[in-house]
């Protein structure tokens, strides 16, 4: 059977769309209606009119479709999950407004921002506060706006993106659980990480350089400050995609990202900043048979994998995604 033909076929004969994560395989993408990063894949998945949405990525990014699409039946073909996003829940981010408040700040004087990389429940108590959430691409502008109201800054789940904001905007910052003195800081993040990410070094860099005098090295800032410092340029998924791009085919350059997208951004001249192949294990998880079995499920009526967002919990993170889009 020609798996693929199969796939156009069920897509056609039942008006489903799919959707493709940058960090996908390759054999995904080629079947993917669209492919983009987590916010840009939201909107566009969305706006798109046909009833069923198969969303090739990880479970808070389908949650985002639902939340902004409420009509629309948005499934999986496997329910992957981002280990980032699963480092903070409902509990923990209670939790984590009561540590600041033994550090003496009140809950009033506390202003969250969610990285969308995030659980639809941490979306929707980021809402109740006053928050919002913010994408790597757009951060600094919604970090610049929440700085305005004159509150602590509760960064999550991401300490490394909360970390080089702080830094870009000259801003005092700390972990939660790692540093003291919190009441004196602007920002505080939360202590979560992206383990993909993490897996690039300062030495990775050291290595390139050496070998090729004149490489660039662009990093997503997901990365540890120590590598954002030394890297010529930082970027969201979809930034850096321009940025590769963008660099004459003689450049060479060396990306630290998931491996997937660096392996597809150009021919030649094109590293991956990692003595590991950097591959995250969730978003790889995806094949297309898997693609095909959930198209099927759709067809005899199943519906497996089905994503579904408690209404209330629905309408509140929609207002902290709607008060990103505002700006």
């Amino acid at each position: 059977m020609d798996i693929l033909r199969e796939i156009e076929r069920l897509k056609s004969d039942l008006k489903i769309t799919v959707a493709a994560h940058y960090y996908q395989r390759d054999e995904v993408i080629s079947a993917a209606d669209f492919v983009g990063d987590s916010l840009e894949l939201a909107r566009k998945s969305a706006a798109d009119p046909n009833p069923y949405l198969v969303f090739c990525g990880v479970g808070f990014m389908a949650q985002s479709v639902k939340i902004l699409a409420p009509h629309k039946r948005v499934l999986m073909p496997r329910i992957a999950c981002c280990s980032m996003a699963r480092m903070i829940d409902g509990a923990g981010f209670d939790r984590a407004i009561a540590l600041m408040n033994e550090a003496g700040i009140a809950s009033g004087d506390i202003m969250p921002v969610t990285y969308i990389n995030s659980q639809a429940e941490i979306k929707a108590r980021t809402a109740k506060m006053g928050g919002m959430v913010c994408t790597s691409a757009n951060a600094e502008t919604i970090i610049r706006a929440a700085l305005q109201s004159g509150k602590k800054i509760f960064f999550t789940p991401d300490r490394c993106l909360g970390l080089n904001l702080a830094k870009r905007l000259g801003v005092s910052a700390a972990v939660l659980g790692k540093d003291a003195d919190l009441a004196s800081k602007a920002l505080i993040a939360f202590d979560g990480f992206c383990s993909v990410h993490q897996l690039f070094a300062v030495s990775d860099i050291e290595f390139y350089r050496a070998k090729y005098p004149n490489i660039l090295i662009a990093v997503h800032p997901e990365c540890d400050p120590s590598v954002v410092d030394r890297a010529d340029f930082v970027g969201s998924t979809s930034q850096i995609i321009k940025w590769a791009r963008s660099q004459p085919i003689a450049q060479p350059i060396a990306v630290g990202t998931e491996f997937n997208l660096v392996n597809r951004l150009r021919e030649t001249n094109t590293f991956v900043l990692s003595s590991t192949k950097p591959e995250c294990p969730t978003m790889n998880e995806t094949t297309l048979r898997d693609l095909l079995g959930v198209m099927r499920s759709i067809e005899n009526e199943t519906f497996m994998n089905e994503i579904d967002v408690e209404e209330e919990e629905r309408e509140w993170a929609k207002i902290a995604l709607d008060r990103m889009l505002s700006l």
